[in-house]
């Protein structure tokens, strides 16, 4: 494989310790700054519905320029984002940094797919693919956790000062190591955004909306379950996050096979069974042994969903494949501003710190009852039944 790809996975590891990495310190976050819990959850939920802007304005925007110019950009974006939250004096500016370093997510992993795909033989672009969205998995795996150690130690500030250093080494090795990629001659935004006429691709994105909303309705805020409810010491919080990391490592490669052989079953199983362990790990959120199990089965069906919508996306959106991508990282991101923002309002409602896994198992489950109607929907257009070529397995979309 050429070096160059692992600069683009680099780029793709800082941004997802960007997206989560605040995760873990939401505690120390809120305390710095004297906010309540709900409103520290802004900094996950305003990210995610930056992601979701820029996943599909600035993707649209940015079309028709050099592939390689474009990714030197988002980088530079990406590092004044994370600086201006290392900085940040107050919540507000704070809040301001994560979403400048928001926008460059979607374009990021959509603009540099395509350019990963390029630098290698036909035969061998899924793989080029999965390397470059492997960044984004090593951060749940590792990068979280270990930003929420560092921030625990040294001061929250810490973190996003490690995270603008990945950012420039990464800008460094995608200049020096990415071949120029030109853009398509031809683009023709009109047939890209006539797939939104079809009903199954608004069903797609919002079941991906519902799927991830549930997730991260009850991730945001584990570290006040974890601590105020398990009873965990505050040190032990970043170790039990590489469990729900490790969950959603195996969980991708797992649900994209199952996709592969059936799609719709596929996500059925899985969007019911996460809605039974989000309301399991409410039920029995005050058993440590229960906790850690449930964070683990979180992390892997959460994530398992992940290739199987992405590919139920494609399908239906499989004549401008550029924005359906765009729109499902949107939906993705839609979802994890729904459910940050509910768990936030069920935190600030004073139904303590469980609620918000009872509201992504809500959430998870809304999305369920969506897919059934879609899956049964009467009616569908040639091209909405048409098949699409599988999405390399391994590949998230977040």
């Amino acid at each position: 494989m050429p070096i160059g790809l692992l600069a683009l996975a680099l780029g793709g590891f800082g941004i997802g310790l960007t997206e989560f990495g605040i995760v873990g310190l939401l505690p120390e976050v809120a305390s710095d700054f004297d906010v309540s819990e709900q409103v520290a959850g802004y900094l996950v939920s305003g990210y995610a519905l930056s992601v979701a802007v820029g996943a599909v304005a600035l993707t649209a925007a940015i079309a028709r320029f050099d592939r390689k110019k474009v990714l030197l950009a988002l980088m530079v974006l990406f590092i004044a984002g994370n600086l201006i939250s290392a900085l940040a004096p107050i919540y507000s500016v704070l809040l301001v940094g994560r979403i400048v370093a928001a926008l460059c997510h979607g374009a990021f992993f959509g603009v540099g797919a395509v350019v990963a795909a390029d630098m290698v033989a036909p035969n061998r672009r899924a793989g080029a693919i999965s390397l470059m969205f492997a960044g984004l998995t090593a951060a749940n795996v590792l990068g979280v956790p270990l930003g929420t150690l560092l921030g625990q130690q040294l001061g929250w500030r810490s973190t996003f000062w490690a995270i603008t250093i990945i950012g420039v080494v990464a800008l460094a090795g995608i200049q020096l190591l990415v071949p120029p990629t030109p853009a398509p001659a031809e683009l023709n935004l009109r047939k890209e955004l006539g797939a939104f006429r079809r009903p199954q691709v608004w069903i797609s994105v919002t079941v991906s909306a519902l799927a991830f909303g549930g997730v991260i309705g009850g991730f945001t805020y584990i570290a006040f379950t974890l601590t105020k409810v398990t009873g965990f010491a505050t040190g032990t919080v970043p170790w039990l996050l590489v469990l729900f990391g490790a969950g959603t490592f195996v969980g991708n490669f797992v649900g994209g096979k199952t996709a592969d052989r059936a799609l719709n079953t596929s996500l059925i199983v899985n969007l019911a069974l996460l809605a039974a362990v989000l309301a399991v790990f409410a039920l029995t959120a005050h058993n440590k042994v229960m906790t850690v199990i449930s964070l683990l089965l979180m992390g892997t069906i959460g994530l398992a969903t992940a290739p199987g919508l992405q590919l139920r996306t494609m399908k239906h959106a499989q004549d401008a494949p550029t924005m359906g991508s765009g729109a499902n990282i949107a939906a993705f991101n839609v979802g994890n501003a729904l459910g940050a923002w509910l768990g936030g309002l069920a935190l600030g409602a004073g139904f303590g710190y469980i609620s918000p896994l009872w509201v992504g198992a809500g959430v998870t489950a809304a999305g369920l009852l969506v897919l059934a109607a879609g899956s049964v929907r009467p009616g569908r257009t040639e091209a909405d039944a048409a098949p699409a070529e599988a999405a390399p397995a391994g590949v998230t979309t977040g």
